[in-house]
């Protein structure tokens, strides 16, 4: 007997079997009970979530001779014709292969006859984005007003590349992904009738790798259930669709959140040689550190971890900020998109991690909070002398030499702020915007307040290189980079004379406000 793939032989074949789409296949049903079924309908949605497979019962239901409830009965000669492919009046066309306008005026051409054995003649064609622009044009006509015989059904995953007249002409359904818990319970379903033993977390994990497709979701199932023991375990799942182990994942994290680059880089290496993919390892990165990010802000997390990841999780999220976890989310993203159009892959990779690891790229916030721990800790003291002193003073005249004289213990460099402002500088450079480079190479910049950076220039401001500076996009582009490294929106001004930066109130060129109060 032929072998048939899962996802075909568990194809739905009523409404009722079309998993997590229930408000469209309501819908559907009532016009087919109404006898009101529309012209032309469009199903758009992500793979996998039952556009097909509605479209062809939707063709098998306005044709069956004993309809129930909306629903095609599978058993009369039209059904049976039409599950067998060898229905005429029901044409499935792939617009990916027969995308050009020949092909629509055979469609064209074809409507005027009447069906042969059928009530209605239904096309339904797929991935009709690809269609070109001239096989559009040449459906338009015929898809607004068909012979009353005549019902088209399109389906595509990008609704947006459809021109607006075709939009315009057909009843629009937008399939959403399938939820996790109805995957993993038709998964359940599948795996008792084709007798696959299987643990819960496993269909849970494949259901979350499926992401919301339930056709990837039963080729993932079937290729875990092929194997030489008919039993689906969580690791198995893991080591067929090449993803790391957990400890890997975890450990690169903490590494990253530890800024240790050296252990960072065993990691990847130890992943490189056990020859898994790259991009499947980033993306469960990723993922780890976006539940990181629930855990820290909701304080659930999923049940796929283990009590003793769980416990591994809450210590790493005690340890870091929601801001430092963003940063990581949004740079593995961009890491991601770097490794997709390169050919040296393991070295992006292990650079794009790298510089994860380094404390330059430490948020303000990771800053600060470690600012406050040496404090706490006696790594850094106040000089209670001189607190008493400046605290008998007016707030606004603290400069910045008194606050450097409290710190006793530990000299404070200067790459709080003027490390931080190379770094945008070092952006303009590598963006090649020389003009504005040049005129900013001898500047500082200072935190006026907690929205606005001055730009202070030490060798003074020419009416030149302030007309340069000041123009809309040149400042567009330093507000952009300058709230990039501050983790929020900034605002620039310009500091034309060095005399006014000593009459700013509470003011510190390392972009932090410390206020020191008396014990």
């Amino acid at each position: 007997m032929e072998y048939t793939a899962l996802y075909r032989r568990f194809r739905p074949m009523t409404f009722k079997e079309i998993v997590g789409q229930e408000h469209i296949t309501t819908t559907l049903k009532n016009q087919v009970m109404a006898d009101r079924v529309g012209h032309a309908y469009l199903f758009t949605g992500c793979r996998g979530c039952g556009k097909t497979s509605s479209a062809k019962v939707l063709a098998r239901a306005v044709n069956c001779l004993n309809p129930k409830d909306g629903e095609p009965c599978n058993e009369c000669e039209i059904c049976k014709s039409a599950l067998e492919g060898s229905l005429t009046d029901v044409v499935e066309m792939d617009a990916a292969s027969n995308n050009g306008v020949d092909d629509i005026r055979a469609i064209r051409d074809e409507v005027n006859f009447l069906p042969t054995v059928a009530k209605y003649r239904v096309y339904i064609i797929d991935e009709v984005h690809m269609l070109s622009a001239g096989a559009f044009n040449a459906l338009l006509k015929t898809l607004e007003e068909p012979p009353k015989h005549v019902k088209f059904i399109l389906a595509t995953t990008e609704p947006q590349k459809l021109p607006a007249t075709i939009l315009s002409r057909c009843q629009r359904f937008d399939f959403k992904k399938i939820s996790d818990k109805d995957i993993v319970k038709n998964l359940e379903k599948i795996c008792n009738e084709c007798e696959i033993q299987y643990s819960e977390d496993a269909l849970e994990l494949i259901a979350e790798l499926s992401e919301g497709a339930m056709r990837d979701a039963l080729s993932i199932l079937e290729r875990c259930s092929q194997g030489d023991e008919n039993n689906i375990t969580k690791e198995k799942v893991k080591n067929l669709v090449g993803i790391p182990k957990l400890e890997y994942i975890s450990g690169i994290v903490k590494a990253i959140l530890n800024y240790d680059v050296e252990e960072s880089i065993n990691i990847c290496n130890r992943v490189i040689l056990e020859g898994k993919d790259l991009t499947n390892f980033l993306w469960e990165i990723i993922k780890y550190v976006k539940d990181l990010m629930v855990l820290k802000v909701a304080k659930t997390s999923s049940n796929i971890y283990s009590d003793e990841d769980k416990k591994l999780m809450q210590e790493l999220v005690d340890n870091t900020n929601k801001d430092t976890l963003l940063k990581i989310i949004y740079t593995l993203s961009d890491l991601e998109t770097e490794i997709k159009w390169s050919s040296q892959k393991n070295i992006i990779f292990q650079v794009g991690i790298m510089r994860l690891c380094s404390k330059e790229n430490m948020t303000l916030q990771e800053r600060v909070e470690n600012l406050e721990k040496s404090i706490a800790s006696g790594k850094i003291s106040v000089s209670r002398e001189v607190a008493t002193s400046e605290r008998k003073q007016p707030q606004s005249t603290v400069s910045k030499q008194n606050v450097e004289k409290t710190v006793v213990k530990k000299e404070v460099s200067q790459s709080k702020g003027e490390d931080f402002w190379q770094n945008v500088i070092n952006k303009l450079k590598e963006e090649r915007k020389a003009m504005l480079y040049s005129n900013l190479t001898n500047t500082k910049a200072v935190l006026l307040d907690d929205m606005t950076v001055g730009i202070e220039f030490l060798n003074g401001l020419t009416s030149f290189g302030k007309a340069v500076i000041e123009r809309p996009e040149n400042m567009n582009e330093l507000k952009r980079l300058v709230s990039i490294e501050c983790n929020k929106d900034m605002r620039i001004k310009i500091i034309e004379h060095k005399e006014e930066k000593n009459t700013e109130e509470n003011k510190i060129d390392l972009g932090i406000d410390i206020n020191y109060i008396d014990g």
